[in-house]
């Protein structure tokens, strides 16, 4: 991959409207070019067999199935409450109006 050549940087810069001068145009050519040849190794990696995954692993469902079973009648679980209103539990208002 060739490097960078600082005219090539202070283009980007303007693109992006970054003001950098001369000194910041030096130091970031050679970086910039290191970041394009890492990304040209890694795209030498992929292969054309391996299919694009979005998980190293296998990812499956861990629900277990949803069964009816006996539970509760609404006044059986609302028994213990200090205080029902409708059928439901009664709490104390946290927030005020404006909510």
């Amino acid at each position: 991959m060739p490097d960078i050549s600082r005219a090539q940087v202070r283009h980007l810069a303007d693109l992006a409207r970054i003001e950098l001068d001369d000194a910041e145009l030096d130091h970031l050519a050679p970086q910039l070019s290191v970041i394009l040849e890492s990304v040209a190794s890694i795209s030498e990696a992929a292969a054309a067999d391996v299919p694009p995954t979005s998980h190293p692993l296998p990812v499956t469902n861990v629900f277990r199935e949803d069964v009816v079973r006996p539970s509760l009648t609404a006044e059986q679980a609302l028994s213990g409450a200090p205080l029902v209103e409708e059928q439901r539990f009664a709490v104390p208002r946290i927030l005020g109006d404006e909510q």
